[in-house]
């Protein structure tokens, strides 16, 4: 039963034994990515682990029920049962609401990249803020992030930053942030008290594995430069910056932060590989129904989702039709109530698109 889920366990052991092979734990970056992707794994296999140790437990106070032949012990075996059973069914609907989620629910850990868009200075200023709610709603989630790579702008803004997010249900809390997001306020150096709006896109991707996305040396270019600083100043005199081109698909990374070259490819390599994986997932995604309105794990870079409306105090989500009067609680990092609707919407799709199919 469950075969999907069965793999991820499948998967989840594989990554336990790997953790005790002593090759493996010669190499801190190999533990490093093995233990993230355990980690992220952890829950859902653990609840598919003790869902076959109850089936298989049911079947044994089933035998024992039906083979007693003392009235006592055949009612002690099916009192067993009875609870084994209870538990059964109410993990089971767990695992089936999992499955119905899709892909998403298996995920741990996700790559999210934030750049500013049309709106100059402003739209860099709000880049930044979406960058720091979601810093806090990571933080009351206690999950764990990474940033990867980060770009300033004047003003304190961001141009871009890129980041990772682990922890569990990250993903599937957070895949429907991909898209344009608009800001509609009055900027801090507008001395009429008019509103202007800017926007900044937001993109997540489901951080692939070695495994799902192998890169084969002859496909990439690796160029090493100088990092740059802002305004093109040059924050080191050593070669650490690292630019990877994935010539089959043209996908071009770059990473800067880190001082370390070795450093800065991994987390290039990250990048690239989940990129890559995005961009298979849209393929796919494409060849389905297109008439939906929430495509999981698609860039939908371009697309406007969501307005944040300042002076309204007002945030409206375009493709479900909400609209939450609380925006000062939202850029504090509670978004459960936005995150939570988004979620009952797919589901909901996903149950009407198997009725009707």
């Amino acid at each position: 039963m469950f075969p999907s889920l069965q793999a991820n366990l499948a998967r989840y052991e594989e990554l336990e034994r790997q953790l005790l092979d002593p090759a493996v734990l010669a190499d801190p970056n190999r533990v490093q990515l093995i233990q993230r992707e355990h980690g992220g794994l952890a829950k859902l296999a653990l609840r598919v682990r003790e869902f076959n140790r109850l089936e298989a437990e049911m079947a044994t106070a089933k035998a024992m029920r039906d083979e007693a032949t003392d009235p006592a012990e055949r009612e002690y075996a099916q009192a067993e049962l009875d609870d084994l059973t209870g538990k059964f069914g109410s993990l089971k609907a767990e695992l089936e609401d999992i499955v119905l989620a899709g892909d998403s629910a298996t995920r741990g850990s996700l790559i999210m990249e934030i750049r500013a868009g049309t709106g100059g200075e402003e739209a860099a200023l709000f880049a930044r803020d979406l960058f720091d709610m979601y810093s806090r709603l990571i933080a009351r989630r206690g999950w764990k992030m990474e940033v990867m790579e980060m770009s300033d702008a004047d003003m304190g803004g961001l141009r871009e930053v890129i980041f990772s997010v682990a922890g569990d249900g990250a993903y599937r809390e957070l895949q429907f942030e991909s898209g344009g997001h608009r800001v509609q306020r009055v900027p801090e150096t507008e001395t009429q008290g008019r509103v202007h709006t800017s926007a900044a896109t937001v993109a997540v991707l489901p951080e692939a594995t070695e495994v799902e996305v192998v890169l084969k040396d002859e496909d990439l270019q690796i160029d090493t430069m100088r990092a740059g600083g802002p305004g093109g100043q040059k924050v080191n005199k050593t070669e650490s910056a690292v630019r990877i081109t994935h010539l089959p698909t043209g996908i071009v990374v770059k990473c800067q932060d880190e001082k370390s070259q070795h450093k800065n490819k991994a987390k290039a390599l990250r990048v690239l590989r989940s990129r890559i994986l995005e961009k298979t997932i849209e393929e796919q995604n494409a060849k389905m129904a297109s008439e939906r309105k929430l495509q999981v794990g698609t860039g939908g870079r371009n697309d406007r989702i969501r307005t944040y409306n300042f002076p309204q105090n007002r945030l409206t989500d375009h493709r479900i039709g909400l609209t939450l009067y609380k925006l000062d609680q939202v850029v504090q990092g509670d978004l459960d109530e936005l995150l939570a609707a988004l979620k009952k919407f797919d589901r909901d799709e996903r149950l009407n698109e198997g009725a009707g199919g």
